[in-house]
């Protein structure tokens, strides 16, 4: 075929090229980064045949110039094109099998045109093409109905003699046939879900990277980095090979337990610890629930500290009840309702704040807690201690000594669990509290960057021996939240929870994990400078704005000198801050409505104002989202949160060249500089907040 060229090498000062039309095939490249990456397979772009699309098995796909000039369509046809050529490498010897791969990538196809924005989608209405016919089909569209399709058979040529879809591929397709950013907001809840415009879910992030935004929303969520997603799809290819050449279900437990065994290793954990996977921090709290139950027969009382600052979820979920009307297995439930199986249990909350909205004292936390210890163990109950390692504004409690003094009380039937979900801990910190016997939750989507979702619990020799010997079953009802599969295989309190995979968990703990792994490759000294520079410059930063007001004094560093090392647990990584408009704190809404507007580009509110403006504007930066926190005794506000992360280190630790890794923590410095002054640019326009 003549004239036809590699689509990487066009560029020709056609219609599409006009300055109107850059910036929109900019757009749509960048989402064609999301789409896999495959060696050996060139995209050869036909100028001789311009209505032509042909996948050529192994070696290439082409396109005609005449897709070109319509950016989505193309997007759509090349994601279908390459999707089957992953499915066809992945067949190994059983070439023959080509049906597989035509339903696989339609599949997947069908999801990715679903994720496009609404106006990409509209851009496709008037257009006539078999590939995108069938996509906005109404029909139930099921594996019989597509092996019908002769035309998708005609993309490639080959003539299959197979033409039957096998069994064994059914999980398989089920379970991987999906775009990679669709499994990162699967098997969660419905808070995962994107905005059909800006594609951000209620957190404000995607589950495919947005590096336009600057992002400082640790203490919240983040979107996934480039870095994390590409080898997330890269082993969404893996496990596809994998399930076809040993089988899904092996191929699947294999990638579990290699996820929870490269956790153990970032963490130096010993094997006999056990982890399990949840959809979410809350989920955590219900297995936490679930596993006091079995192995306790005395009367349960949860004692909450930072109940004001933890997941607003938690609590039900501590009693046994639905915390949401949809479960992460997609079960509809009520809200609020007692999940089967579940007992009666007491719970007492200790928030951080008084009735006034004020800060408690440390001394008066740590004696709250000890009398609400107290007084349960004297009426035989058996006390679940929930500490907290960092809550979302930053905060610890109870100290080490109340805790120690607890040895006090006689007979003491306690179990403590450390909420270190934000995960500013060192491997040190984790070890300290296993050896201890205390359970640890985690999540790897705040500190860590991974996609929001990911909790886990990590459990110490002790209390997994305990499950391990009991003969009770979790609660009936947990059947609608969890697979056998998530929990420990050793576990035959688990046998009757449901078949299946949640790989939306599991592919988020793999982007976890990978920067987890990233981070700890940076020498130790230069991260906690990095950390310490970073911090200070921020906490500076605030204080300096005379429109912010930080909520945290001079308690900010007073951990650190606690401790001869340096710890992440040992200084203050999150700040929190009100929004002061002439000397006076904004409310909750318009807090909440500057949140947006910050995670926005405004740019068409500024089109008469000079360049500078225009461009911080238009820059979209995404930090903590609003918690509401009372200003003085009677005011209701909320503050916001820049927060440090992982990636701030491991993106500017380049090439071990230790000058580079220092200027690029400046320049994310200077980002901060630049969020701190689109929030005074919008404070200077009180229309925005109230429009």
């Amino acid at each position: 075929m003549t004239n036809n060229i590699l689509i990487e090498d066009q560029y020709k000062r056609t219609s599409l090229f006009e300055k109107e039309n850059v910036n929109y095939l900019v757009r749509v490249l960048k989402r064609f980064n999301t789409v896999p990456k495959i060696n050996n397979i060139n995209i050869i772009t036909s100028t001789s045949v311009p209505d032509v699309f042909k996948i050529v098995p192994n070696k290439s796909i082409i396109i005609g110039s005449l897709f070109l000039n319509e950016p989505v369509l193309a997007l759509v046809y090349l994601r279908y094109g390459i999707e089957w050529q992953l499915w066809y490498k992945a067949l190994s010897e059983e070439k023959d099998d080509t049906v597989l791969c035509d339903i696989a990538a339609f599949e997947v196809t069908r999801i990715f045109y679903k994720l496009l924005p609404k106006d990409d989608r509209e851009k496709l209405k008037g257009l006539d093409y078999f590939l995108i016919n069938l996509i906005k089909s109404d029909k139930d569209l099921d594996t019989e109905s597509l092996l019908k399709h002769e035309e998708l058979q005609a993309f490639h040529g080959l003539n299959s003699t197979n033409k039957v879809f096998k069994e064994s591929w059914k999980p398989i397709v089920e379970n991987l046939a999906k775009p990679t950013e669709y499994l990162l907001m699967s098997g969660g809840d419905l808070r995962l879900n994107i905005d059909e415009i800006d594609l951000l879910n209620k957190y404000g992030c995607r589950p495919f990277p947005r590096p336009d935004a600057f992002t400082f929303a640790s203490s919240t969520a983040t979107s996934v980095s480039n870095f994390a997603f590409d080898k997330t799809d890269k082993v969404r290819s893996i496990l596809i090979k994998n399930s076809l050449k040993n089988d899904f279900k092996k191929a699947t437990i294999e990638f579990s337990e290699l996820l929870k065994n490269n956790l153990k290793k970032i963490f130096k954990l010993n094997d006999e610890c056990e982890i399990i996977f949840s959809p979410s921090g809350t989920d955590s709290s219900l297995q936490i629930a679930a596993i006091t139950q079995i192995i306790s027969d005395k009367d349960i009382t949860h004692i909450l500290v930072a109940s004001d600052e933890t997941g607003s979820g938690v609590p039900a979920a501590l009693k046994g009840c639905h915390f949401e009307n949809t479960t992460a297995l997609n079960y509809p439930v009520k809200k609020g309702d007692k999940i089967e199986g579940f007992r009666d249990i007491d719970l007492i909350k200790i928030p951080f704040r008084d009735e006034n909205g004020q800060l408690k004292s440390s001394l008066q936390l740590d004696n709250e807690v000890f009398n609400a210890i107290s007084k349960t163990n004297e009426l035989g109950r058996h006390v679940v201690l929930h500490i907290m390692d960092q809550s979302k504004l930053g905060y610890q409690s109870p100290s080490e000594k109340t805790i120690e003094n607890l040895n006090s009380l006689e007979n003491l039937s306690m179990q403590i669990i450390v909420d270190g979900s934000q995960l500013r801990l060192d491997p040190k910190d984790i070890q300290n509290y296993l050896n201890k016997g205390y359970i640890v939750t985690i999540t790897g989507s705040k500190y860590f960057t991974g996609p929001p979702y990911s909790g886990a619990l990590i459990l110490p020799k002790n209390v997994s021996q305990l499950i391990h010997s009991v003969k009770n079953k979790l609660p009936e009802g947990l059947t609608k939240y969890y697979n056998h599969s998530d929990w420990p295989k050793s576990w035959c309190c688990s046998n009757d929870l449901s078949d299946g995979y949640n790989y939306g968990s599991y592919m988020r703990w793999n982007a976890a994990i990978v920067e987890m792994d990233r981070y700890h490759k940076t020498p130790i000294l230069y991260r906690n400078m990095g950390i310490e520079m970073f911090c200070n410059f921020v906490e500076d930063s605030i204080h300096e704005a005379a429109f912010l007001e930080p909520i945290y004094g001079d308690e900010t560093k007073t951990n650190s000198y606690n401790s001869k090392e340096f710890g992440i647990r040992n200084i203050r990584t999150i700040f929190p801050f009100f929004i002061l408009k002439d000397n006076k704190v904004l409310s909750v809404d318009h807090v909440k409505k500057l949140y947006v507007l910050l995670n926005s580009d405004l740019s068409n509110h500024f089109e008469d104002s000079p360049l500078e403006i225009i461009r911080l504007a238009a820059q979209k930066c995404h930090i903590g989202q609003a918690v509401n926190v009372k200003y003085g005794n009677d005011f209701q506000s909320a503050v916001l949160r820049i927060s440090l992360g992982a990636r701030v280190i491991s993106e500017s630790w380049i090439n071990r060249d230790i000058s580079i890794y220092f200027r690029n923590i400046e320049t994310q410095m200077n980002q901060i500089t630049v969020i701190i002054k689109k929030i005074d640019l919008i404070l200077n326009h009180p229309e925005l907040l109230n429009e």
